[in-house]
C-alpha cells in the first residue's frame, strides 16, 4: 500500500489557483498532505481554505533554513517561483533526494546537475506547464504517431497564445493580463530565429511585431502571430533534423501586434533610461521620453493612425495621472499602465489557443495535420492560463507520488512514458486537441 505522500508547492500566484484546487481534491481523496509556501500568507490561506491535509506557510524563498526544512519533509516539490529562484530549490531537492517539477525552461545551471540527478534516482521534470509543456506533449504525440506510421515530416509550425475570450473582449488591444505582466512587456526583446525553406531566418525585435503573419484558428478565425525566441533549439529536441520549416510562435489579436509594434518603435519597453516620476504625469513622461530618444517624427506619424491613438489613450499614456513611483524606466511605467488598464474583471474569461500544423509525406503522398486546442477560463481567478499551466504540473506530481511515473533524471515532457498519461488525464479535464 502506498504510504502517505507529502506534496510541496512553492508559489501561490496567478498560475497556482487551479493547481492548488486540483491537489486539494487529490490530497483529500488519498489522505495525503499538501503544503503551499509563499511570501504572502493570506494569498495561500485564501486558496487553500480549510481543505483537509493542507498547510499554508509564509516563506521568503531565500530563507535557506526554512526552505530546506520544508523540502526535507516532502516527497514531491513543485516550484512556481520565477525562473531565477528555482535554483536554490533545485539544489536542496538534489541534496535531499526529492523530485522537482517546474513550468520553466531548463536553466543551464540545472542542466549541469543532470548526471547527479540521475545518480540520485530522482526526477526533475521541467517545462511542464502550457508553453513550454502542453505544446511539447501534444506535438511529440503527433510527431511520434506520424513517424511510427512511416511518415516523413517536412514542416512543423506550432502556435500558442493567451488571449481574452471573445465574450470578455472589450478593449482596443483585445488583450487582458492573465499571467506575469513583466513577461508581456519584455516579450520578443531577443528577436527570433527559426527555419524557413531549409534556411535559418532571423528577425530583430524592431521588426518582430510588424510581420503581419496570420493563422486560422478553428472557431476563432484569423489571428496574428510572431516568432518565438529560438525555434532552432527545438529541432533536435523534437528529433526533426531534416524538416525544411520549423517555427514556434506566440498568438495575438492582429490589432495587438499593430499596437505593440508602435510601442516597440517608440522604445517604451526600454529598461536602461530612468526617469524621476515623483510629481510627473504619465503624459509628461511620454513627452520626455519621446524627446530624449528623438522620436518626435515617428511619434507624430504613429499617432495619425486612429487605432494606435485609441490604444495609447486606453493605456492612459496621454493622461494627467501622477506616476509618483520614484525612479522608473519606460518599461516600468508601461507595465504599471498595463496592470491598470488590461485588468481581468471578476466575471471576465481568458482564453488559451494552441495549433500545431504539420505537413508530411507517407507512401508517396502528401498529408497535413492541424491539431488545435481552445480553452476558456471560468473567471478572473480560475483562468485558462492557470488551468493549462497548473494542471500538467499537478497531474505529473500526483503520478510521481503514486509511483506511476517512473522516469528518473532530468527531463522535459517529450517521451511517451511522461506525455501519454498526462495528456490522458488532461483530456478528462476538458483539455482536448481536435484534428481537422
Amino acid at each position: 500500500m502506498l504510504t502517505t505522500q507529502h506534496l510541496l508547492v512553492f508559489g501561490a500566484g496567478k498560475s497556482a489557483t487551479v493547481l492548488i484546487d486540483y491537489l486539494k481534491k487529490i490530497v483529500a481523496e488519498k489522505q495525503w498532505k499538501l503544503t503551499v509556501a509563499d511570501g504572502h500568507l493570506e494569498t495561500v490561506q485564501q486558496k487553500l481554505g480549510n481543505a483537509p491535509g493542507t498547510a499554508a506557510v509564509q516563506l521568503d524563498i531565500l530563507d535557506a533554513e526554512k526552505r530546506t526544512a520544508l523540502i526535507k519533509q516532502s516527497d514531491v516539490v513543485i516550484s512556481l517561483m520565477p525562473p531565477s529562484l528555482h535554483l536554490p530549490i533545485a539544489a536542496d531537492c538534489l541534496s535531499l533526494g526529492k523530485h522537482l517539477l517546474t513550468a520553466s525552461y531548463v536553466d543551464p545551471k540545472i542542466s549541469a546537475m543532470a548526471d547527479a540527478i540521475k545518480e540520485k534516482g530522482i526526477l526533475f521534470l521541467c517545462e511542464m506547464g502550457l508553453d513550454p509543456g502542453i505544446d511539447h506533449m501534444s506535438a511529440m504525440q503527433l510527431i511520434h504517431r506520424i513517424k511510427n506510421a512511416g511518415g516523413h515530416i517536412q514542416s512543423f509550425h506550432s502556435h500558442c497564445g493567451g488571449l481574452v475570450a471573445p465574450e470578455s473582449d472589450d478593449n482596443p488591444w483585445h488583450y487582458k493580463i492573465s499571467w506575469n505582466p513583466r513577461n508581456v512587456v519584455l516579450a520578443g526583446k531577443a528577436g527570433a530565429v527559426y527555419r524557413e525553406n531549409g534556411a535559418e531566418k532571423k528577425i530583430t525585435y524592431s521588426h518582430l511585431f510588424q510581420q503581419g503573419t496570420t493563422v486560422a484558428i478553428p472557431s476563432l478565425g484569423l489571428l496574428s502571430y510572431y516568432a518565438n525566441r529560438d525555434s532552432l533549439s527545438y529541432i533536435d529536441v523534437y528529433d526533426l533534423p531534416d524538416t525544411k520549416d520549423f517555427l514556434r510562435t506566440t498568438v495575438r489579436h492582429p490589432d495587438f501586434c499593430k499596437g505593440w509594434a508602435a510601442i516597440v518603435a517608440l522604445q517604451l519597453t526600454d529598461e536602461t533610461v530612468v526617469y524621476d516620476t515623483d510629481g510627473l504625469t504619465v503624459h509628461d513622461f511620454l513627452l520626455q521620453h519621446i524627446q530624449h530618444h528623438q522620436l518626435q517624427d515617428s511619434f507624430n506619424e504613429l499617432m495619425n493612425d486612429q487605432l494606435i491613438h485609441t490604444q495609447f489613450t486606453f493605456l492612459g499614456l496621454f493622461s494627467d495621472t501622477l506616476i509618483n513611483k520614484g525612479r522608473c524606466s519606460a518599461a516600468d511605467i508601461l507595465q504599471w499602465r498595463m496592470e491598470q488598464s488590461w485588468v481581468l474583471k471578476k466575471e471576465d474569461k481568458d482564453m488559451i489557443v494552441m495549433l500545431h500544423e504539420i505537413t508530411y509525406s507517407q507512401n508517396g503522398q502528401q498529408h497535413e495535420i492541424k491539431s488545435s486546442l481552445v480553452v476558456k477560463g471560468e473567471d478572473h481567478l480560475r483562468t485558462a492560463m492557470a488551468k493549462t499551466v497548473g494542471l500538467p504540473l499537478a497531474m505529473a506530481a500526483v503520478l510521481i507520488a503514486e509511483g506511476k511515473l517512473k522516469e528518473r533524471g532530468l527531463h522535459i515532457p517529450i517521451i511517451p512514458s511522461i506525455y501519454e498519461p498526462v495528456l490522458a488525464i488532461l483530456g478528462k479535464e476538458g483539455i482536448i486537441f481536435h484534428e481537422g
